[in-house]
């Protein structure tokens, strides 16, 4: 299904507008193979449900200045699922996050890049559709009711709901609550659901998907004035009451630079892949000392919280880099997870 969905999300991402092995390791994997003899495994069981997470970005809607101000929008698609034994859906969550900043024509940016991001979901009413919208419902209202509305659903039943040219439901029982764009929505969750693993839940648990979004000033390459950085970390999680019994952490990280004109020098048309999907390309296991990739150290930790509640989440021993001090932990995982651990402070 991923081949057959790759050429679609060039376009899906625009109505969102969010290894050494050379493939990202699975949680699963991570299950089997981490956990020492001696040491109990961090969760027992395979679980009945599988967990899935999808994410994509788009730099398409941004611009070069000209009669106006520059613009870089970076919007992230991201879908939580999780799917029974027959591949149905059991639950969805669907979010969105668009950043933005601006830069004028000599290159200077314009805008407070300290200043929170918030997901479409965190801004509520804040964002601004309902005021605008045909039916009153504002975005994170939408988003939820396509969400319950796959409920049910096979990934192929997903991508089967009828839309018009501009892939807005035409279903009418759909129609009724959601008035957006939803083909992006319908290969993200087609995605998620192709993506699901049996990672511990069982029916019952409670699917959770939490974000943590900032934009910085990154490292201008040779010949660019600047360069903004958008990161999105993510966390899929399902909760049996304040127990994690499966999780799921990726990023998606943006780069767009420009030059002392104002002119943007990056290829804004291609798909911005998260980090799971990047896996060996990201470039992280060639530098780690212990030869795992970005993608393998963010499943090591989910497969390392399973099994645990939050308040023994926060209280992981790290480090003064925030990198795990526990042995267990650090012999799978050498990067910071301050930053993972704050993002499943939000599930509470």
């Amino acid at each position: 299904m991923k081949k057959l969905l790759a050429t679609l999300f060039a376009a899906a991402a625009l109505f969102a507008a969010a290894g050494c092995s050379g493939q990202p390791a699975t949680m699963a994997d991570v299950l089997q193979d981490s956990a020492e003899p001696d040491t109990p495994p961090a969760y027992e069981g395979t679980g009945s449900i599988r967990t899935g997470l999808y994410a994509v970005g788009s730099l398409s809607s941004s611009a070069s200045a000209g009669e106006e101000d520059g613009l870089i929008q970076t919007d992230v698609t991201i879908v939580a699922v999780t799917v029974d034994e027959a591949d149905v859906i059991t639950d969805c969550v669907i979010d969105s996050v668009q950043a933005k900043a601006n830069f004028d024509g000599q290159g200077q940016i314009l805008t407070d890049l300290s200043a929170p991001v918030p997901s479409k979901n965190e801004l509520g009413a804040d964002y601004g559709m309902g005021a605008i919208s045909g039916i009153g419902k504002e975005w994170n209202e939408q988003a939820q009711a396509l969400a319950d509305y796959v409920v049910g659903k096979t990934a192929d039943e997903v991508l089967g709901i009828a839309v018009d040219e501009a892939t807005k439901p035409a279903e009418a029982d759909l129609a009724s609550s959601v008035t957006i764009s939803i083909g992006g929505f319908q290969s993200a969750i087609a995605e998620a659901v192709d993506r699901a693993q049996p990672l511990g839940a069982q029916a019952g648990d409670e699917l959770r998907l939490v974000t943590s979004n900032s934009m910085g000033p990154g490292n201008a390459p040779e010949g660019a004035a600047g360069m903004v950085e958008t990161n999105v970390n993510i966390a899929a999680v399902t909760m049996n009451g304040d127990i994690i019994t499966s999780c799921v952490i990726d990023a998606v990280q943006a780069q767009v630079s420009f030059d002392g004109q104002g002119q943007i020098l990056t290829d804004l048309s291609a798909p911005v892949l998260s980090k799971n999907d990047r896996g060996a390309d990201y470039g992280m296991g060639a530098i780690s000392s212990i030869g795992r990739e970005w993608n393998e150290q963010a499943a090591a930790f989910a497969a390392y919280v399973t099994g645990k509640t939050l308040d023994q989440v926060a209280g992981i021993a790290v480090d003064e880099a925030t990198k795990p001090a526990e042995a267990d932990l650090a012999s799978s995982v050498t990067i910071s997870i301050g930053g993972f651990q704050a993002l499943l402070e939000k599930l509470r």
